[in-house]
């Protein structure tokens, strides 16, 4: 699922693209909305909400998307071939005098009214990207973060309800920057950590908005990005220790019973982030050298 801050930039260049014009063509290609016909209607904004984008039109009305796992909208110039896929896979077509944008593989797409949105994203925690965001939004989302204190801190910065933006990249660096293991229990971390935590959610979705690559370390360099996300079985940047992997429940009962899913790869050092974990396999040999390359900027 992608992270917050690529449906953020998703949504600053489709409103470059079509805020203020009229739609020439206006195609659902999804099964609930293939009667709805857009064409005629000015895009007045394309926002973000954390992982959740809408579309504005003068009629008071928004078409709202979501990702999910794969999906994307792609921007053309009339004229040009369409590269996101099989046409099969297209569910929403906007275009007007100048661009065409191509929304491919949108399982969760919906037309309502604009005064509506809220029965989409009322129930999430504040947009770590968000225009209003300030002291005030930082301390709820620290108050939701402490709200559940016997759940792991992997999968409460997952949990859109406490902040909505991050996802397992960040997740995993967030761990890694704040120097704890993904399993640590919030009510395990002092006030300064909860603190970290949600500073650098923030910083590091804020840090990659305007641009594609996401880069946790400073250093845009292929292979020098990020911290831990993506090295399993590679050497930690700071202590040459092996960074390690392990499924990690996205949610956890409230009671502490068995977690509902594993469908996360958690990335860790164990070194740098201690705290509990699940049982390491041994590994033998030596420790692998620091990786080579450009000098990370950030820590």
């Amino acid at each position: 699922m992608p992270e917050g801050d690529t449906v953020f930039l998703a949504g600053r260049r489709m409103h470059d693209a079509l805020a203020g014009a009229t739609l020439t063509r206006g195609e659902l290609r999804h099964p609930r909305l293939v009667e709805h016909d857009l064409a005629g209607r000015t895009v007045l904004e394309v926002v973000s909400v954390g992982k959740h984008l809408f579309t504005r039109f003068d009629d008071a009305t928004s078409l709202h998307s979501h990702f999910r796992m794969d999906g994307t909208w792609h921007l053309y110039r009339p004229g040009r071939p369409w590269r996101g896929g099989p046409e099969h896979s297209i569910r929403a077509i906007l275009e007007v005098p100048d661009r065409v944008a191509v929304g491919y593989r949108l399982h969760d797409l919906e037309l309502l009214p604009t005064d509506r949105e809220g029965d989409l994203v009322g129930h999430l925690g504040p947009d770590l990207l968000g225009d209003d965001w300030g002291p005030e939004a930082e301390a709820e989302v620290e108050r939701r973060l402490r709200a559940d204190p016997a759940r792991e801190l992997g999968a409460a910065l997952l949990d859109q309800r406490v902040a909505c933006g991050v996802g397992n990249l960040y997740k995993a660096e967030v761990c890694f920057l704040v120097g704890v293991s993904p399993w640590t229990r919030v009510g395990d971390l002092s006030d300064r950590q909860v603190h970290d935590a949600v500073a650098w959610s923030r910083k590091l979705l804020l840090r990659n908005a305007w641009r594609p690559e996401q880069s946790t370390t400073g250093d845009l360099g292929g292979n020098a990005q990020h911290w831990v996300f993506e090295r399993g079985g590679r050497g930690c940047r700071r202590c040459r220790d092996v960074v390690r992997t392990a499924g990690q429940a996205e949610t956890q009962h409230a009671d502490g019973g068995s977690p509902d899913r594993e469908d996360r790869i958690a990335y860790f050092c164990p070194t740098c982030q201690p705290g509990p974990h699940p049982p390491l396999e041994r590994r033998r040999g030596r420790r692998p050298q620091q990786q080579s390359g450009r000098q990370a900027r950030y820590g």
